[in-house]
């Protein structure tokens, strides 16, 4: 029994690792962080392993416990949090009150076909770079946000900010993010 349960943990790294690695690296953008995320991932897993009840299948089991683990990393991350009080001028000129571009300053049509698997491939890498520039913060948000689809108000409750910090903070990211894609990735 013992070394059936090593075979299947064995499988768990074989077959999830390197796709937990390329989720986690995503999300928190350091190579050191994503690997220790995807080793807790893993013992977490096989500290559960009797608990896991086969309703979801095992790669959907593993991705959410991952997904958990990120969390976490945020988490810590608000431990050291910067709190902002204000926008910048310029910032808020940026944006309307919902959170969206003004007319003025919304990004120009970069006329891409984002069905090209290179093109997709090269924005992934470069957004990647770019959201390494950001304060850690500003990176936890808006990848809780944009690659998690997490709700505004659970981010805010999971990293201990208040929502008006959050629109900062997602506002600075866009902001950046814009002017990091443009400058390196599409010459405007």
């Amino acid at each position: 029994m013992e070394q059936s349960r090593q075979l299947n943990a064995t499988n768990w790294v074989n077959n999830y690792g390197d796709a937990l690695y390329a989720y986690t690296l995503a999300r928190v953008n350091s190579q050191p962080q994503a690997e220790d995320i995807v080793q807790e991932t893993f013992l977490s897993a096989w500290r559960a392993r009797d608990t896991y009840n086969g309703l979801a299948s095992e790669k959907n089991w593993l991705y959410t416990i991952c997904k958990n683990k990120i969390i976490d990393h945020y988490r810590k991350v608000a431990t050291n949090r910067e709190v902002l009080s204000s926008i910048d001028e310029n910032v808020d000129n940026f944006f309307v009150e919902d959170g969206h571009w003004s007319q003025e300053s919304k990004p120009k049509e970069w006329g891409l076909d984002y069905s090209k698997s290179i093109e997709s491939k090269e924005f992934y890498t470069i957004l990647g770079k770019c959201k390494n520039k950001l304060k850690e913060m500003q990176e936890s948000v808006f990848t809780m946000k944009y690659l998690e689809d997490i709700d505004t108000n659970d981010i805010c409750e999971t990293l201990g900010i208040t929502v008006q910090n959050y629109w900062i903070l997602i506002h600075r990211a866009k902001i950046q993010l814009r002017n990091c894609l443009e400058k390196n990735w599409i010459k405007v």
